[in-house]
């Protein structure tokens, strides 16, 4: 059986950290972390878990802590968690028996993240990140904001454990903050940080400083999930300045480079509702059961996009061409997997208003 070492980097996380330590401390074999400035109760409540705490001058940036505290790891293999992650009880036994049965060879695991949930507490965005690595590999984490793991990790393999992300708070303004802080210091950005410096600005709505970011990206040789990103990001970008042509044109290249899929066709589909032109805009919704979701999750995965988020548009966009048979159909559909939705709620007193009846 392997061992394992939990690090974690921690700045005023008291009322998550708990919950974190809590869902995980009887699966790891060590607890390792790393303070970068916490003024609130964060170090009292880990102390219940751990002594081994350490403390890491911040430097805005993230890859050099998450490095020392890889540093302080001594046990076979490293888990690295966010103060604001759990592992449900399903998920806990599963990383138990992985625990038990992994190969030593194994370089790295990636783990399932469930990193927003919708109203009924089911996966809304979901992706694949590298959870579970060798120690005595010593992958380097890299990039100083939405860093990542490095190094050439010859024998990976992908578990079904998921980590659920229990964001509560946040500073929205900090990773902004710092690619600005990094600009000014001079710090050259790699195509990786242009990517998510555009997608900071995007989040702030500065959607021209956004496409300039974004459009600097389109030619070069990054990952294929981020391209399809950028271009999701950029229709949305051109959509808020009032360029609705730029968007269909931009969300259709997407074709030429990726098989469709539902982040993409929904857009074109909205924008089509917003001009009025309902047929156009149910055909693109509709075409979203054709679509096939990726199976590797290793992009980011917008699950109501594939199901009842489509469904209420379809619902609307029948209704507005006056076919309400239709509209009820897809309105089912959406209060099947959403019934607590307070849009499908609105919807089901609308037909109970008309006196619709099912046929």
């Amino acid at each position: 059986m392997i061992t394992i070492s939990l690090c974690m980097i921690v700045k005023n996380e008291e009322d998550v950290i708990g919950n974190c330590l809590e869902s995980i401390k009887d699966v790891v074999d060590e607890i390792n972390i790393v303070d970068t400035g916490c003024t609130d109760k964060t170090l009292d409540i880990v102390k219940k878990y751990t002594n081994k705490i350490y403390y890491f001058k911040w430097i805005d940036d993230f890859a050099a802590a998450r490095n020392f505290s890889f540093d302080k790891a001594t046990k076979d293999y490293i888990l690295w968690l966010d103060a604001d992650d759990v592992l449900l009880k399903d998920d806990v036994e599963k990383l138990k028996n992985l625990k038990s049965t992994l190969n030593p060879e194994v370089d790295c695991v990636t783990f399932l993240y469930n990193y927003a949930q919708d109203s009924e507490g089911n996966p809304a965005l979901i992706f694949r990140r590298e959870r579970l690595v060798k120690r005595e590999s010593k992958f380097p984490w890299i990039g100083f904001i939405h860093e990542y793991i490095g190094g050439n990790k010859k024998h990976t393999i992908d578990a079904d454990i998921i980590v659920t992300h229990k964001r509560v708070h946040g500073d929205s303004d900090r990773n902004l903050n710092i690619y600005k802080k990094k600009l000014e210091e001079g710090v050259k950005l790699s195509h990786r940080d242009i990517y998510y410096y555009g997608k900071e600005l995007y989040y702030h709505g500065m959607h021209d400083e956004a496409i300039k970011m974004f459009n600097s990206l389109l030619s070069v040789p990054i990952w294929i999930e981020e391209k399809i990103d950028i271009i999701c990001k950029l229709a949305d970008c051109y959509g808020a300045i009032g360029n609705k042509e730029k968007s269909i044109n931009i969300l259709l290249s997407s074709f030429e480079i990726a098989p469709p899929r539902a982040e993409v066709i929904y857009r074109l589909g909205q924008i089509f509702e917003m001009l009025g032109r309902y047929y156009e805009a149910i055909y693109w919704y509709e075409s979203i059961q054709y679509a096939k979701k990726p199976e590797d999750r290793s992009g980011f995965i917008y699950e109501e996009l594939w199901s009842w988020r489509t469904y209420i548009q379809l619902c609307v966009c029948y209704n507005r061409v006056g076919d309400i048979d239709k509209a009820y159909v897809y309105h089912e559909k959406s209060k099947s997997l959403q019934p607590k939705n307070e849009c499908i709620i609105q919807n089901s007193k609308f037909f109970e208003s008309i006196g619709y009846t099912k046929k």
